[in-house]
């Protein structure tokens, strides 16, 4: 894993869960997202990939909060745009865009499981942000919404197109067009929330779930993960065809041997990832 600092988010490694920690760290800002916070998760992400001690992270908000806790409020609209893009260009205001995405993409992408742990508010990028990752913990103190059309602008970084392939359409449109804030409670009946934990047994639960996935079997998680993100977005009889390779990549794996191993002998399986 990559040893350079970063300024806006802190990194911290679970050894016996074999899994890490992303904390987003502008508590004064509500950790507030800016292109730089962005980047640096994408790029720690990107350090992690063939990191084989990492098979779980974790993305929060830092947990010293000042004001109120927070996953992340979202954009940092006090932040100065790229000095190089002309606001008055449709095509420099469209590539300050695809940079955006570029990072959320990179996050997608990330193929290992990537834990959401939400306690506080998921607002605006922030929410767009608990979108691109696998599993979602929410604390019930917990907040998620789109407020951009009380600023007059939109959830550009994916919001439209993420969230309705979850909720549809109607649930989507009255999210964003209203701008209201919505209760884990609720994202959990909806089915967005994986998980929805009291909030003083958050941190103990949110471990254990990315303890049991850092000791899962990797490549299991892996070629399932791939099936589902990608598999979805073709015709059934495609999607299918993702699982026959999916089946042939995993059916090397020393961790499927374990698994039918330990069955057999009855004891629970230790898997090592490979």
């Amino acid at each position: 894993m990559s040893k350079q600092k970063y300024e806006h988010i802190k990194i911290e490694k679970v050894q016996e869960g074999n899994y890490t920690v992303i904390s987003i760290n502008r508590p004064e800002r509500l950790n507030a997202l800016q292109n730089k916070t962005l980047k640096e998760i994408a790029d720690a992400l990107d350090s992690m990939v063939l990191d084989k001690s990492v098979r779980c992270v974790v993305l929060r908000g830092t947990k010293e909060f000042i004001k109120k806790p927070a996953f992340s409020a979202g954009a940092d609209l006090s932040a100065r745009g790229n000095i190089e893009i002309d606001p008055t260009n449709l095509m420099d205001q469209s590539h300050a865009m695809y940079l955006r995405h570029k990072y959320y993409n990179i996050i997608e992408e990330f193929p290992k499981p990537l834990i959401a742990a939400v306690d506080g508010y998921a607002l605006g990028g922030g929410f767009e942000l608990v979108l691109v990752c696998d599993i979602i913990i929410a604390s019930k103190r917990s907040t998620f919404g789109f407020p951009e059309i009380k600023r007059g602008i939109a959830p550009f970084n994916g919001g439209t197109q993420r969230l309705i392939r979850s909720l549809g359409k109607i649930r989507t449109k009255t999210m964003i067009f209203f701008g209201e804030h919505y209760p884990a409670e609720v994202m959990y009946s909806w089915g967005l929330v994986s998980f929805l934990v009291d909030n003083d047994k958050f941190e103990e639960f949110v471990h254990e779930k990315a303890a049991w996935l850092g000791n899962a079997a990797t490549k299991s998680l892996f070629v399932i993960k791939k099936a589902i993100d990608y598999g979805t977005q073709a015709p059934l009889n495609l999607g299918l065809q993702f699982e026959h390779l999916g089946y042939a990549v995993n059916s090397q794996s020393k961790d499927v041997n374990e698994g039918v191993t330990s069955f057999l002998q009855k004891r629970n399986p230790k898997f090592t990832g490979e």
